[in-house]
């Protein structure tokens, strides 16, 4: 085995009298690509800086490679002392490095250098430390976060760029689709100590879920033992009579043991507080425009959102997407055409810069908005211990100021405020940013299951993959066209690999773009058919068929509502319930359907 570049070994850190890093172990050798995962507040920045020898733990060794360059990007920069991007750029550079090599690498990330480091945006500001970090060509590459406000180009580009250096990688991110094309081995931190499973992060989750089993058999059979130990104690005549000093010393251990066991970290618990039924339209623009300063950020864009709809916004930083946010809602008026809301509409937002919390307030006032101790969750009341539990607060940071939490803890906190709030309209930007991975699993199924609307403006590629049905996309010069189907099938719709834009029609509210039939994809036989009359007349039928189908589904889900149905009709019940199935199914061909052929339709008319 190749000797290493850097490594740590049995490392131990105390935060606040509470065990954070315990008997770490990690190691680094030429051309590894190793990602480190764990929950938020584990201490995975923290074990990234003793890598880096930037933070001393109170136990254990480092070694680095006398000859091996090593670079770290934090995932908060300093940027202060330096008046200029390139400046900040070459102070990473080390004596033998190409002097030139920060210039060219700051113009590959779209920077000219001479910009000044305070007064550039959080996505400058992350693509300038990436070229600090870069421009050396360093051995091995510490990154933490390095998507962070970073746009998709930018991603895709650092992406490659990541994937042809020959530095050995060990890199933190909540990108998952970047974890998955990069790594080739990953380091599971989790309750202090680390775990490393040599092969990539596709395969970590059936790993760590296996490991997880396997702790607790163990802890069951600990807990059977320590119960089997009682019973002789108190009823063993043996025991009794001799009083055997080995096993009450072995039951003292086994109690010992179970008190100090940490126990695997549970999920958040996500469930979004319902409002009302809002109409069938939540909004639509027509032509609508809107500048500033004489330029152009959204120019006569049709478009139209119904219930249900999961709309993804996508685009480089700048591009005037959170503009387009507030057109839709009805926030900012347009310069030109119309915006039209719809009726019923119970919005709620997450700001993607947290600027609707104070530092000053504490966890439970930002729950309770300073109003005593229960938070109105679904109509109901509960105390903020309660609630703040579900999204792995301990009782104990209920007086916190939020001044003290982690970016995670931040992120969560905003959850929380958002989730407890009833809504039918949830506008999400940037929502990923800070989270962990199993806190992103459940948000990607809160907002599959959600029943109402979602905007949601996000660089996570797999993100928008899980959970959009369509994506309006930045041109670049102020227009932007709206996609059937998540990122990637955009991708693949911009290559002419799948069907043409929909930029005036609206996307079915459930099913993923079904792949066109062979007899559809653009062969000679598919140029020069045209449309049967039952395809003509399924595809002019099918809305109204939909549409009857999500009322009558609406008003089986408000009987089925009733607790009372059970016992008072047990037939009605089941009646009621079979209907449901059988609607909801129907209700999912008839949309597939309806998707297929209206590809079809914008596919031929294309090709004529």
């Amino acid at each position: 085995m190749a000797p290493p570049l850097l490594a740590l070994s049995d490392i131990h850190l105390t935060f606040g009298g509470t065990p954070l890093l315990v008997g770490a172990e990690v190691s680094v050798v030429a051309g590894d690509r190793i990602c480190l995962v764990g929950r938020n507040g584990s201490g995975k920045s923290t074990l990234l800086k003793i890598l880096a020898g930037l933070v001393e733990p109170d136990r254990g060794e480092r070694f680095a490679h006398p000859g091996a360059a090593v670079r770290y990007l934090p995932q908060e920069p300093d940027l202060s002392g330096f008046e200029t991007a390139l400046a900040y750029v070459e102070a990473g550079l080390g004596p033998t490095d190409d002097p030139f090599a920060a210039r060219r690498m700051l113009e590959d990330l779209g920077l000219r250098g001479d910009e000044h480091p305070a007064r550039l945006s959080g996505g400058e500001a992350r693509r300038m430390a990436l070229a600090r970090a870069l421009a050396a060509r360093p051995d091995v590459l510490l990154l933490d976060e390095p998507t962070n406000h970073l746009d998709l180009a930018a991603i895709e580009w650092l992406e490659t760029g990541l994937g042809r250096t020959r530095a050995a990688i060990v890199m933190i991110s909540h990108d998952r689709r970047l974890l998955e094309t990069l790594s080739r081995a990953t380091l599971w931190l989790d309750r202090g100590a680390t775990r490393r499973l040599d092969r990539g992060f596709e395969h970590f989750e059936a790993w760590r879920d296996e490991l997880i089993e396997q702790e607790e058999l163990a802890s069951h059979k600990l807990d059977r033992k320590i119960e089997r130990e009682k019973e002789w104690m108190h009823g063993g005549v043996t025991a009794r009579r001799k009083r055997n000093v080995r096993r009450v010393r072995e039951l003292a251990d086994l109690r010992t043991a179970r008190r100090e066991r940490r126990r695997v970290e549970g999920n958040v618990t996500l469930a979004a507080s319902e409002g009302g039924l809002s109409g069938r339209l939540v909004a639509e623009l027509k032509g609508a425009s809107k500048g500033y300063g004489g330029t152009p950020v959204v120019r006569e864009l049709t478009l139209r959102i119904e219930r249900g709809d999961r709309l993804g916004v996508v685009g480089p930083n700048g591009a005037g997407k959170t503009t387009l946010l507030k057109l839709v809602t009805g926030a900012l008026a347009p310069d030109a055409g119309t915006v039209r809301l719809g009726t019923n509409l119970e919005m709620v937002s997450l700001d993607q810069r947290r600027d609707e919390l104070d530092d000053r307030w504490t966890v439970a006032d930002a729950l309770t908005g300073g109003r005593g101790d229960q938070v109105i969750v679904n109509g109901k009341a509960r105390h903020v211990a309660s609630y703040m539990k579900d999204f792995l607060f301990k009782p104990e940071q209920t007086r916190s100021p939020l001044s003290v939490l982690s970016g995670g803890e931040r992120a969560r906190v905003v959850l929380a405020r958002a989730l407890a709030k009833p809504s039918n309209l949830l506008v999400l930007d940037e929502p990923t940013n800070d989270l962990d991975l199993e806190t992103l699993d459940l948000l990607q199924e809160l907002v599959a299951d959600y029943p109402g609307t979602v905007l949601v403006v996000s660089h996570d590629r797999d993100f928008l993959d899980r959970v959009v049905t369509s994506v309006v996309a930045s041109n670049g010069d102020g227009t932007w066209t709206e996609y059937a189907g998540g990122y990637s099938d955009m991708l693949a719709q911009k290559r002419g690999a799948g069907r043409p834009t929909m930029a005036t029609g609206r996307a079915p509210d459930r099913p993923a773009a079904a792949p066109p039939r062979p007899a559809e994809s653009g062969s000679p036989q598919a140029a020069r058919r045209k449309l049967s009359f039952k395809e003509k007349h399924a595809l002019e039928t099918l809305p109204a068929r939909i549409a009857a189908l999500e009322t009558e589904i609406g008003a089986l889900d408000a009987r089925l509502a009733d607790p009372a149905l059970f016992t008072r009709d047990r037939a009605a019940f089941d009646s009621a319930t079979a209907r449901h199935a059988a609607a909801t199914a129907e209700l999912s061909t008839a949309e597939t359907t309806w998707l297929e052929l209206e590809m079809l339709r914008e596919e031929l008319a294309s090709e004529t």
